[in-house]
Parts: structure tokens; C-alpha cells; sequence
């Protein structure tokens, strides 16, 4: 449902509407708008792939088939951060959409960065919109919030096992 082009002047793939819509459907975003048992099922699967890869890649270039602990740790870290960097892209996206969606006035380009303009919405479709970003965007961004902070947690965790590991190593207590 786009806006009625009588009363919105603002080019159609930049009204907030069509932008969350395309978004949503975008292969990155559109697993993030599953419910919450799915959403980390498919963290949980991309973390697993980039330690098992890792590992792999780990062992074939230290050209050993010795697997130590620090190898794990780091590969956990590199994982752990591959993740936080695709929440962080996540949370990017989702909060720009919601700013759009909640802006009682939308600035739009019409034909290239030199001729933007600044469109007030009517209350109507401001309405629509505030309802779909509190309703549908707003848990989608308190979700990936709290998945961040749980996984730079774990983050947090597993560096302190490092450095504690690494004491024993080099002989430091």
C-alpha cells in the first residue's frame, strides 16, 4: 500500500512505507523479521559456519592436525564478531526506517542531491506509518538490541578465557 500520489509528491521508492517494505524483503532483513526462535536459530547457524570454517582454514594453514584451545578461541572470537557486525547492520537498517516511518516530515531527493525537498505528511498517512514502525519495526530493533548484548557477552567471555589462558602459556600468574 503505497501513499495516493495526489497527496504525496515524494517519488515512490523513497516514501518510508515502500522503503520498509523493501526491506523487509531483502535477503538480509527478511530472516530478522521471523519470530525470535528462528532469528537465532539462523545467528546460531552463521556462527557455527564461520568457526567450522575457521578451524578448517586454521588447520590447513598452520599445517598441523593438532587442534589446541587458542585456535578454538580465536576462531570463536572472529565468529562472535562476524556476528556483531551483522546485528549492528541489522539494528543500521532497521533504525533508519523507523526514523523515517516516525518523521512527521520526510526530506526526498526528486532528481538527484541538489534539488532535495521536504515533504510534510498528512496526519492520515502519519498515522499509518507511526503504527506500522511502534508495531512492527520497534520489536524487530529491541530484539536485535538484546541479541547484541547477549552475544558481546559471550564476546566478553570468551576474551577474559583467552587471557586467562594465555597467562598460563607465557608463564604469568
Amino acid at each position: 500500500m503505497s501513499y495516493n500520489n495526489n497527496a504525496c509528491p515524494v517519488p515512490f521508492d523513497q516514501q518510508p512505507l515502500n522503503e520498509y517494505k523493501v526491506l523487509k524483503q531483502s535477503l538480509l532483513f527478511t530472516w530478522s523479521t521471523n519470530n525470535t526462535e528462528n532469528f537465532i536459530k539462523k545467528l546460531l547457524m552463521i556462527f557455527c559456519a564461520i568457526n567450522l570454517l575457521g578451524i578448517i582454514s586454521s588447520l590447513i594453514v598452520l599445517k598441523t592436525m593438532k587442534l589446541s584451545i587458542y585456535i578454538i578461541i580465536y576462531n570463536t572470537l572472529f565468529a562472535l564478531m562476524i556476528v556483531e557486525v551483522l546485528l549492528i547492520r541489522l539494528y543500521l537498517g532497521w533504525s533508519y526506517i523507523l526514523k523515517r516511518l516516525c518523521s512527521a516530515t520526510i526530506f526526498y531527493e526528486e532528481s538527484g542531491w541538489y534539488d532535495g525537498q521536504l515533504w510534510i505528511k498528512s496526519i492520515d498517512i502519519l498515522t499509518q506509518d507511526r503504527l506500522i514502525g511502534l508495531y512492527q519495526v520497534k520489536p524487530l530493533l529491541a530484539r536485535i538490541k538484546n541479541t547484541f548484548a547477549i552475544i558481546s557477552s559471550l564476546f566478553c567471555i570468551v576474551l577474559l578465557l583467552f587471557f586467562l589462558s594465555s597467562k598460563n602459556l607465557y608463564g604469568i600468574y
